[in-house]
């Protein structure tokens, strides 16, 4: 199994003197890619249990313009494994051709099956999982977002002996795989704080499935109406940011995460002298089809 990246870089980003503190940004995005940032964490030992347990085929879930479904699909034709994705939207499944991430995983050697919103939600019951055992045969599951112990285990190798000296270690929070790792891994003297890219507050029970530790928070005000909603004042950020620090930025995740730690350092929400790490997850590969989206409700558009 040759899937091993080397640790990514730090990359400091300017501030405003007058802030007295230190913002750098963990480049995760650079792994791979395609199966970059937080993706590759969660799979690394769930794709080393699969050939571990001799599967063939790896099976797994997601949305229209999933990076996680884009990974698996990666993932698996560069080590071997078959892979379908279980889709949620019956409506997709003649837009393949038209939707890059749908597109990029069939290319990749990814089996589809779309599935109504409605037994989407029952994805996880022992009924809707026979029923694929019973079409599929054999495989091995992997959870959508790919968020469990295994995912956990390979998230808590984002953080480095190097990072020690940080006191604020940020990130994006979808399933909350990637903050339970880095909770996991980090020192007592550090704050781990969670940016959740959808609302609701299931989020700190799914974490705390995860960890033992209580040196962490969620920071529920810069989701932007929910999953993959976003407005043109992100955009115009997103823009901005790449502008000055010539680094892509996704709009789902890491996006949303770095505006509300620059809204926090304008509120003078970190003390003075903060040195803080900001985890970019990856996620590039939605950018095609968020900027068609933006494309037909004529807002401005992701400038890659």
């Amino acid at each position: 199994m040759n899937f091993e990246f080397e640790n990514t870089r730090n990359i400091q980003i300017v501030l405003p003197k007058e802030k007295d503190m230190e913002l750098y940004l963990k480049r995760e995005d650079e792994l791979h890619a395609f199966v970059s940032g937080n993706k590759y964490r969660k799979l690394k030992y769930n794709l080393k249990e699969a050939d571990k347990q001799g599967f063939k085929t790896l099976l797994t879930f997601g949305g229209a313009f999933s990076n996680h479904i884009a990974a698996v699909a990666s993932a698996g034709h560069i080590l071997g494994f078959k892979t379908i994705g279980i889709i949620r939207g019956e409506e997709l499944h003649d837009k393949i051709e038209t939707n890059p991430t749908l597109k990029f995983s069939r290319q990749n050697g990814m089996q589809f099956k779309f599935v109504s919103r409605e037994d989407y939600r029952s994805k996880n019951t022992e009924h809707f999982l026979k029923t694929l055992k019973e079409e599929y045969s054999d495989f091995y599951v992997i959870p959508e977002g790919g968020t469990n112990t295994l995912a956990v285990k390979g998230c808590e190798e984002i953080l480095t002996q190097k990072d020690a000296s940080f006191d604020f270690i940020c990130c994006p929070v979808g399933t909350g795989g990637t903050i339970s790792g880095l909770i996991n891994c980090s020192k007592p003297s550090q704050q781990v704080l969670g940016f959740p890219a959808l609302k609701g507050s299931f989020l700190h029970q799914d974490i705390s499935k995860f960890v033992n530790k209580t040196n962490w928070d969620l920071i529920t005000d810069y989701h932007f109406g929910g999953y993959a909603k976003i407005d043109a004042e992100l955009i115009n950020f997103i823009n901005q940011f790449k502008l000055e620090n010539k680094i892509q930025l996704d709009p789902v995740y890491t996006g949303k995460m770095l505006f509300g730690i620059f809204d926090l350092i304008e509120k003078d929400f970190f003390p003075k002298g903060s040195k803080i790490l900001a985890i970019h997850t990856g996620g590039l590969q939605g950018i095609d089809g968020m900027n068609s989206v933006l494309k037909k409700k004529k807002l401005p558009l992701i400038k890659v």
